[in-house]
């Protein structure tokens, strides 16, 4: 299967382990990708808190040149990057005064012919579970994980219509077929913070220790997110949450397409696990999907 690929400026830096790691399952499961050539950045929180019109021009901008290449479905992993495509085609489609004018500036017709997808929503499909399944070299059995979906991806529902808007099970989907427990929690879907890391850090710590308690306390050993924020947000917190508030975490936080690729048996070099703030190396070897 082949599919349109947008990484989205995360994957390209600070979330780098992301893309790697969802590259390489890719092509251990024979998903051919086709990175969108000339790509912008899709805006993410600062276009929309400043410009709705820039919101959406600059998705709309790269779909049109995704359509120069004659795929018909766009992987989309970054959780952000995901909400502002959806969220400019649906500005699109319902205020027309708005899409005549990103028409005119782009000089170009919006056929919306390409359909957006997070990778969650294929991986998580009969068809890949059972492709997957058949290339499992190592039973994630006994990890309890609380699978982390994060704001975005689930709202709006009219704009995303991912799921289930307070309590999505496509995460836990993929898991499972690994062999994974995925607990019940409260948290799945409340905010990290987000991008307000470097502006109102005091807020972003207080989310997200309150995700990372609610995980722990429901018995995680680990979260897995589909989110650049969400994963930078409960990993690189996790030490100073833990001084302030005196309470022991240590909860790795894993990129759900790192767990596929432990499943896979890729190196967890390969990977990029050293790139995690709390290292997982010891549940790993605890739990016997790794050696060293």
């Amino acid at each position: 299967m082949k599919y349109l690929y947008y990484p989205g400026c995360s994957l390209h830096s600070t979330a780098v382990e992301y893309g790697d790691s969802f590259k390489r399952i890719c092509k251990q499961l024979d998903i051919e990708l086709k990175e969108i050539d000339n790509w912008v950045c899709c805006g993410t929180t600062p276009a929309h808190s400043s410009s709705k019109f820039l919101s959406v021009t600059l998705p709309i901008f790269n779909l049109k040149l995704a359509e120069k290449d004659n795929i018909d479905n766009l992987l989309v992993p970054c959780s952000s990057c995901y909400s502002r495509f959806r969220t400019a085609v649906f500005e699109m489609e319902n205020d027309k005064e708005l899409g005549k004018k990103v028409e005119y500036i782009l000089d170009s017709k919006f056929d919306n012919k390409i359909k957006i997808k997070h990778p969650l929503e294929v991986f998580s499909n009969d068809n890949e579970l059972k492709k997957t399944e058949g290339k499992i070299k190592k039973k994630l059995d006994g990890m309890k994980i609380a699978c982390y979906y994060g704001c975005l991806l689930t709202r709006p529902p009219e704009v995303t219509n991912f799921d289930s808007t307070e309590y999505p099970m496509t995460m836990d989907k993929i898991l499972r077929n690994l062999g994974a427990d995925t607990i019940d929690w409260s948290y799945k879907t409340d905010c990290c913070g987000a991008s307000l890391a470097l502006t109102k850090s005091d807020i972003v710590k207080k989310m997200s220790k309150d995700i990372l308690e609610n995980a722990r306390d429901s018995g995680a050993e680990a979260i897995v997110a589909a989110c650049p924020l969400c994963q930078s947000n409960l990993d690189l917190w996790q030490k100073p949450i833990e001084i302030e508030y005196k309470q022991h975490l240590s909860l790795p936080v894993f990129y759900f397409s790192q767990m596929i690729g432990l499943a896979l048996g890729i190196s967890s070099m390969d990977l990029g696990l050293s790139k995690l703030m709390v290292s997982p190396f010891e549940l790993l070897k605890q739990k016997g999907v790794i050696r060293v």
